[in-house]
């Protein structure tokens, strides 16, 4: 009932991609024509089966975790949100297969986690921080205050993260059944648009 209800990703995707031309509309969707993606972890209880472990062991957080990608506009709305992926999976292969498509005119801020990206898909727009190359000491001065502004911009997208988490089901040890982790995580988003969207 909850879903059918509330605006989760799934629903407000479907609109988001079909946009392609007046440029109000895609401003609806996406203010400023920025859209943010980023990847968060949660644990879950160390699986049973040896294979099961390797797939789902995460090397960032050191424990056996699932994977969301999630795509938020700049009032921290959730537009997109992947299905769980597991641990061991990186954040641009999981970026890779389940992509959002935007349109033309918004630009996909990202971090260091998504490095390829304009390589992969040059037909959409793509914003990433500076990385110092294998012979380089530092970054340049301008290199660094770009990184600064990129980050100011981009926290939008960790804000929604912590919203997520501040429901304990989505924070604490994930210890119910894995095919409901869609509709739990599918729900909570939707509760946290409903709560932006009536803030403005």
């Amino acid at each position: 009932m909850v879903r059918q209800c509330v605006q989760i990703p799934q629903k407000i995707y479907p609109i988001t991609k079909r946009l392609k031309t007046p440029a109000e509309e895609v401003e609806k969707y996406f203010p400023g024509f920025l859209a943010f993606i980023d990847t968060t972890e949660q644990q879950i209880p160390r699986p049973a089966d040896k294979r099961r472990c390797r797939t789902y062991y995460s090397g960032k957080k050191k424990r056996h975790t699932v994977k969301n990608q999630l795509m938020v506009n700049n009032r921290g709305y959730i537009l997109h949100k992947i299905g769980y992926k597991k641990g061991r999976k990186h954040d641009y292969d999981a970026y890779k297969k389940n992509h959002p498509v935007t349109p033309k005119q918004v630009v996909n801020v990202l971090d260091l986690g998504y490095l390829g990206v304009e390589t992969d898909f040059p037909e959409q727009l793509s914003a990433l921080p500076y990385k110092k190359k294998k012979n380089q000491d530092e970054l340049s001065q301008e290199e660094k205050e770009y990184n600064k502004i990129h980050s100011k911009i981009r926290i939008v997208v960790e804000h929604t993260i912590s919203r997520l988490k501040k429901y304990r089901i989505l924070a604490d040890v994930f210890r119910n059944k894995l095919r409901k982790y869609n509709r739990v995580s599918d729900i909570i988003a939707g509760l946290i648009n409903y709560r932006i969207m009536n803030q403005y």
